[in-house]
């Protein structure tokens, strides 16, 4: 597309020129703000009004939200009467009002129902003063070019805070209307094509997951020889097994130990000298977290990068490796036999999904499932060579190699089409690209 005949200087740095014919406008110039309804999440229920809250802006939706189409929770009918102000029309910008990373500043949606709906709590509502094309608009506030404005302006450590005095002071692009309506007409025919791409991507990868968990069940259950021959073991969720292959149990080939509740007073948020990282659940899943650290721990809670490590509670039944530190009474640490087995093929077994599944069973069907020692020594496993074991891993190894190459070079083909996405709509909305109808 070509660029337009002439430009003038927006007077907005990170902008630069932009087509003669447009205007920059502040922002309290074009919306009136109000907030949304001052409640928390035990204020939601199942039914009654629908009520968009700030999580759900951060986490669920793109800049449009229709109750006839996401599943929203609702508040109470009386707030129709108590809290008007709160109440949104077809049109009207949601802004969540803070944000736990910079990047999520500015996030927004906006509503496109006749539905009464409300905005929730930690959110500002924007609506506008004059008739301008809100998905031009809504294209205009998805841009970079709008979002440094507000992250130039926030401020915070943990949580970010978007204030309605930030809001004001932004400013915003204004082609005229008819220009308005066919740049969003042209950005929701091209972004829908690119969102549809990184959808089947999306899947793609999905698959690619699904077939290396598939070769490590089968590899780990079955063997990697397809002409031997199977036998029953006898075991339901196993089914058969090569001829050569026993059926044992965990207790047979390894010990475990819990590791240790410390209190909350005897963790450190600094690494002092004879302190190790304090491995729990959260430092796990979170690993961009502060850590915790404790000092002089018992010798028989402590694991090692080649020890192997299993959930017991939490996201019970989940293996995990290659971390050091002193254990939380959530993990078991399988202290496993070097001579029966290897500790690779080891960590594949209890990642097969039949495995976990079986392990989720014993462990139990409460909220949150316990895994007890009796019931992780029960587990089957079987008695075979080191030779077999290392030949299987090998496989497993070059298999999943094969697959993460695959997976990667669609991770990049997602980065380079979601670049392209935001960068067409920057060039778009900042006027770089004449769109015509």
């Amino acid at each position: 597309m070509p660029p337009y005949d002439t430009y003038k200087n927006s007077g907005i740095d990170w902008i630069g020129t932009i087509p003669e014919h447009w205007s920059t406008q502040k922002f309290s110039y074009l919306f009136s703000l109000g907030r949304g309804l001052a409640i928390t999440k035990q204020d939601l229920t199942d039914e009654g009004i629908p009520c968009v809250n700030y999580g759900e802006i951060h986490s669920k939706f793109g800049f449009e939200v229709s109750p006839e189409v996401h599943h929203l929770r609702c508040v109470k009918e009386n707030y129709l009467e108590t809290s008007p102000s709160s109440l949104l029309s077809r049109g009207d910008f949601v802004f969540a009002d803070t944000s736990e990373d910079i990047e999520g500043s500015g996030n927004f949606t906006c509503l496109n129902s006749d539905t009464p709906t409300f905005a929730g709590y930690h959110t500002v509502i924007a609506r506008q003063n004059e008739e301008h094309n809100y998905r031009y608009i809504a294209y205009f506030f998805d841009s970079l070019e709008f979002r440094n404005q507000i992250r130039s302006e926030v401020s915070g450590i943990k949580v970010f805070s978007i204030t309605q005095a930030i809001l004001k002071n932004s400013k915003v692009l204004l082609p005229p209307i008819d220009e308005q309506t066919t740049i969003a007409n042209y950005l929701d025919e091209k972004t829908k094509e690119i969102d549809e791409l990184i959808a089947d991507k999306k899947k793609l990868l999905e698959l690619y997951e699904e077939e290396k968990k598939t070769i490590i069940n089968q590899a780990v259950t079955k063997g990697i020889n397809p002409n031997a021959t199977m036998k029953d073991s006898g075991i339901e969720w196993l089914g058969e097994i090569p001829e050569h292959w026993e059926v044992s149990r965990m207790k047979n080939v390894c010990k475990v130990r819990q590791g240790l509740q410390i209190p909350i007073e005897k963790r450190h948020s600094i690494s002092l000298e004879g302190s190790l990282e304090y491995i729990t659940i959260r430092s796990i899943n979170n690993p961009d977290n502060p850590k915790e650290y404790i000092s002089n721990p018992p010798e028989n809670v402590i694991c090692h990068r080649d020890d192997i490590l299993m959930a017991r509670t939490g996201a019970t039944g989940e293996p995990i490796t290659n971390v050091e530190g002193v254990l939380h009474n959530n993990f078991f640490l399988i202290d496993y036999n070097r001579q029966l087995v290897i500790k690779e093929f080891l960590f594949n077994y209890l990642k097969c999904s039949k495995v976990k599944e079986y392990l989720l069973l014993v462990a139990g069907t409460t909220t949150i499932p316990d895994l007890n020692h009796s019931d992780f020594y029960g587990t089957p496993f079987f008695e075979y060579g080191i030779e077999e074991q290392q030949l299987i891993v090998e496989y497993i190894e070059i298999e999943s190699a094969r697959i993460n190459s695959k997976i990667e070079n669609t991770q990049k083909l997602i980065e380079l089409l979601t670049e392209y996405r935001t960068a067409l709509i920057s060039e778009v909305v900042t006027g770089k690209l004449k769109v015509t109808a």
